[in-house]
């Protein structure tokens, strides 16, 4: 009996150990590298995988990337990751805040950011400068929470939708450490809900119920990992137009 009980013991000291390192862990770097656009001003990119389109090159004041694994089919698309270089003689502590807005990928690259985005990992502006005439650096990175100062989650209905028959949204300004992972369309009226999908990048699309619409968020990941549905208390007017962008009325 007091092996086995020293055996439980020790089978908890391991999980408890585990646990702690896991804990402790929340927040750590990743080792990579970035590149940046070559052909791009030095804003961000109108074109790309996450079809923000203009949105997306003035997106977080320029800086955002293109992602290759943390892209996820989609999934990454505006989340927000700290990325800072680490060659000591150019690279600032903080480097820069970036959210994804594509897909993209050069050698072994996690990240090809804006040009604006990866000077701005330098500890001043010739070192910025330093790092573009490199191209090529070393990286470590992080996911971190989007804030957008007095900005609500937004539905910008796309331009590919179809009043009454098809109906197509990004979601905009998307804040937190979670991901998006599920969305439901859903009767205001009643709360009907059906299950939307992910069209392509940051697009839902279904075909819409009749009336005044809501949208549900399945928010999952962060630090606490947990899967937490969310209901914005703004609804999408029953005679919503292609191009319109409709603000949820909540922050999360």
């Amino acid at each position: 009996m007091a092996l086995c009980a020293q055996l439980l013991f020790f089978l908890y000291l391991l999980q408890f150990q585990h646990l702690a390192r896991a804990d402790s862990c929340s927040g750590c770097f990743t080792q990579s590298s970035a590149a940046y656009y070559p052909n791009s001003d030095t804003q961000g990119t109108e074109s790309g995988a996450c079809e923000y389109g203009t949105f997306g090159a003035t997106l977080n004041g320029g800086d955002v990337s293109a992602a290759s694994n943390l892209y996820k089919n989609g999934v990454g698309c505006g989340a927000c990751y700290q990325v800072r270089c680490t060659n000591a003689k150019y690279c600032s502590d903080n480097g820069v805040t970036i959210v994804i807005t594509d897909l993209g990928s050069s050698g072994d690259t996690d990240f090809i950011l804006s040009q604006h985005a990866f000077a701005r990992m330098g500890q001043t502006a010739d070192a910025g400068a330093s790092l573009l005439s490199l191209g090529h650096v070393g990286v470590e990175y992080r996911r971190v929470s989007c804030s957008y100062s007095n900005k609500n989650i937004t539905f910008k209905i796309d331009q590919s939708s179809n009043f009454p028959f098809y109906f197509a949204f990004q979601i905009w300004y998307q804040q937190g450490s979670k991901d998006i992972i599920a969305v439901q369309l859903c009767n205001a009226d009643n709360l009907t809900c059906k299950l939307m999908e992910r069209s392509h990048g940051a697009v839902w699309a279904a075909v819409p119920p009749s009336g005044p619409l809501s949208v549900r968020m399945l928010l999952s990941g962060g630090d606490d990992g947990d899967e937490t549905w969310v209901l914005p208390p703004n609804n999408i007017p029953q005679n919503w137009t292609a191009g319109a962008t409709y603000d949820s009325g909540i922050q999360v």
